[in-house]
């Protein structure tokens, strides 16, 4: 589980999320056994969902960010609910690039820069929101910035880090969102650019000791923050036998007839936290 926290300033001007995603990212980790720099970038997407969920309406509600970079590691998803909960899925976890020249490691560039990132919000209405942006830069946190100045005009600021060890175990992971809301003065918004450039990276706190609590003190300096909300996230995974199966269908009455021509069971993997299910192909001839 991890820490996920809301807060707004005094006046109503300011809205923040922030979560300690540390073990979130390393349970992502473990199912998907990813890269270093693909657990950077995988990492990055799904912290980023998770505080997106947590800022919709309804926890009822649910969010997805699919990256298509046009990098080695393909495409990335990140399903998250109304509370913060989240799955992900990258389609090459093994592909692996040199570290930037800075020395970290390159998630940008196994994510890629040629693409689209795709913002889909289930909120109960007929039909889905879809928002779609090129990507800026394949680091996920200016994308993600990027989206809501393009998409939904709100002044966004966001900062996403994953720490991976040498044995490409998580160290820290961790992000926060925070949003302008109407009727911010030019003197608030300067003050609060003052507090974002003095502040650390994200994992950097984190590796500091400082809570969640603290880094949003530190960020809402002079806006005497109020929490509206706390919530315990986890990584958790909705798959059943019943949606494997209706996907294993979709596949057609043609390629059914010729799987079972070759086998008598196949088995299928949740994309997202690799559970096996298995199915007698014979039982789905006379469909």
């Amino acid at each position: 589980m991890s820490k996920l926290v809301r807060a707004i300033s005094e006046n109503g001007g300011i809205v923040v999320a922030i979560v300690d995603s540390t073990e979130i990212v390393g349970e992502m980790q473990k199912l998907h056994d990813c890269s270093a720099p693909v657990c950077a970038g995988l990492g990055r997407l799904i912290t980023g969902a998770s505080l997106m969920g947590a800022m919709l309406k309804s926890r009822d509600d649910a969010l997805t960010l699919r990256v298509q970079g046009g990098g080695p590691a393909g495409l990335l998803i990140a399903v998250a609910n109304g509370k913060g909960d989240l799955k992900g899925y990258v389609q090459n976890p093994h592909a692996d690039m040199q570290n930037r020249p800075d020395g970290k490691l390159n998630g940008g560039g196994v994510v890629g820069t040629d693409g689209m990132l795709s913002v889909i919000k289930d909120l109960g209405l007929k039909e889905p929101y879809v928002g779609q942006i090129p990507l800026v830069s394949g680091e996920i946190a200016e994308d993600l910035t990027s989206y809501y100045a393009t998409s939904e005009q709100i002044p966004t600021v966001c900062a996403l880090g994953v720490l991976v060890e040498k044995d490409r175990s998580v160290k820290r992971a961790g992000g926060y969102l925070l949003q302008l809301l109407p009727g911010a003065t030019d003197e608030e918004i300067t003050c609060l650019e003052n507090n974002i450039s003095s502040m650390k990276s994200m994992t950097e706190m984190l590796e500091d000791g400082m809570s969640v609590y603290d880094i949003i003190e530190k960020l809402l300096a002079g806006f005497n923050p109020n929490v509206l909300d706390e919530e315990e996230v986890a990584y958790h995974c909705d798959c059943s036998k019943e949606r494997v199966e209706r996907a294993y269908i979709s596949l057609g009455k043609e390629e059914l007839h010729k799987i079972a021509e070759e086998q008598e069971t196949v088995e299928l993997k949740c994309q997202f936290c690799n559970k096996a299910y298995e199915f007698k192909t014979a039982d789905y001839l006379n469909l």
